[in-house]
């Protein structure tokens, strides 16, 4: 038991970040809680380097939990989100807020900033143990931590829009976590077992197929993709930015390594899994795609940015068993996506009161450095070198190749250029000339945090193209 909890202290220390938080900020005066994220950053932080440093055994409780490469850097890329998105709600709340015009939703008897800070922890655990499952029931564990956190936490804000995207989360969650469990039960129903290696003997294959297929419903529903994809629009439009960022960077860095682990357990001649992620990458894409053509809103445009973007970090897992250049494109992909959608979220939350694309007018000839970081960001987004982005999606490209699927490489090629449209509607207005439309301050710890996350892209980009 205690080689148990060494393999899995990133996952302890994380937790008990979120338990010493809610203790302390229990006893704080509402909207004096700046030492509960402060708390949680130090926890982020602990988590980072005891991953790094603390090496336990390849595998925890009775091979339940693997720990490999691909755990490793889950659990770093999910604790720095997780303390990145703690920074910034800096900015929104108690004092911050008010200095800045931000309208405060809760009444000041309400908790918010511990409650967010917990929160965002608590889901962090939750995808973490995501990236290393290896049994389908501690699976179903994972998905409903790192989910249910996050239905709370859309709905912190206690207006109308915060509680039907919270609804709408929660409602979307409960749907595709019994259709994931349905699965769940199959399976074991099937194999007698319900770890990942007892996966290769179930039969018949037809069955297995429709149980893996549910199961990796409830895993789309985690990562936003199609079709399970309808709650990240209103989920992020009707939330903070900040609440945003982690909606659509936490749960999916642990989710799609959660699908890739499933999907290489089980034969491809037992069941044709390949060609039907290939077909979700491609539905996720090109409607994710499609849907952000037509927004003004800022936020829902980059909602389906998001499901646009499983659909590329799709195309390395639907060739795992095919190619040996699937598990790093996956990794260095999502490491590229966390780093580059978290600054793009950065600069939405410097500015909380410009949300639509026609706020943007002005913002180069106001705040310079914010907005080449957001050209940066959205640029990184489309995969334009020297971006992090352009390695990781060059990778995930050719890794489609190499595997026999350059038809899916075309189609995610195509795409990403389309997706130049949109993102280009959103750069225009900031660099034109005029007026600024808005002349709001900038929340100083969101600008930093979009300038640094906007250096290290680029400096990544060009350590990948160097190195290579």
């Amino acid at each position: 038991m205690t080689a148990d909890v060494v393999t899995l202290l990133p996952e302890v220390v994380l937790a008990l970040g979120a338990v010493l938080g809610l203790l302390v900020g229990s006893f704080l005066p509402p909207g004096r809680e700046a030492p509960v994220r402060g708390i949680g950053i130090a926890a982020s932080v602990a988590t980072i380097v005891v991953a790094l440093v603390v090496h336990g055994g390849p595998s925890a409780f009775g091979g339940t939990y693997t720990v490999d490469v691909a755990t490793t850097t889950v659990r770093v890329l999910v604790a720095g989100a997780v303390g990145v998105s703690l920074v910034l709600a800096g900015d929104v709340s108690g004092v911050a807020s008010q200095t800045l015009g931000v309208r405060k939703a809760t009444p000041s008897t309400g908790r918010t900033d511990t409650a967010f800070a917990v929160l965002v922890q608590l889901s962090g655990v939750g995808a973490m143990v995501l990236g290393g499952a290896s049994d389908l029931l501690l699976l179903a564990a994972a998905v409903l931590l790192a989910g249910l956190p996050l239905a709370a936490l859309a709905g912190l804000a206690r207006d109308g829009r915060a509680t039907e995207a919270a609804l709408k989360y929660f409602l979307t969650s409960a749907l595709f976590g019994l259709v994931l469990l349905t699965g769940v039960t199959v399976l074991l129903g099937l194999t007698g077992a319900t770890s990942y290696a007892a996966l290769g003997r179930a039969t018949p294959p037809v069955v297995v197929a429709v149980a893996l297929l549910l199961v990796l419903a409830g895993l789309l529903m985690t990562i936003g993709g199609v079709p399970a994809h309808f709650w990240v629009p209103d989920a992020v439009d009707g939330t903070h930015p900040v609440t945003g960022a982690v909606l659509t960077t936490t749960a999916k860095l642990g989710g799609l390594v959660a699908a890739w682990r499933l999907l290489a357990a089980v034969p491809t001649t037992a069941v044709p899994w390949p060609l039907l992620v290939a077909v979700l990458a491609t539905a996720s894409m090109t409607l994710g795609n499609l849907a952000a053509f037509a927004q003004t809103s800022l936020r829902r445009l980059l909602a389906y940015s998001t499901v646009s973007q499983v659909g590329y970090l799709l195309v390395p897992v639907a060739v795992a068993t095919r190619t040996p250049l699937a598990l790093p494109a996956l990794l260095g992909y999502l490491a590229a996506y966390a780093v580059t959608n978290l600054a793009v979220f950065a600069v939405l939350a410097a500015r909380p009161h410009a949300l639509e694309v026609a706020d943007q007018r002005g913002l180069a000839r106001r705040h310079p450095v914010l907005a080449v970081a957001l050209a940066v960001g959205l640029l990184g987004l489309v995969g334009t070198p020297p971006t992090v982005v352009f390695a990781g999606k060059l990778a995930g490209f050719t890794a489609a190749v190499d595997g026999g699927m350059s038809w899916l490489a075309v189609v995610a090629v195509l795409n990403s250029v389309a997706s130049l449209v949109y993102y280009l509607r959103w750069i225009a207005p900031v660099f034109s000339p005029g007026d600024p439309v808005l002349r709001d301050p900038v929340a100083p710890r969101a600008r930093a945090v979009a300038v640094v996350l906007a250096v290290v892209s680029v400096a990544g980009g060009l350590l990948v193209a160097f190195a290579g």
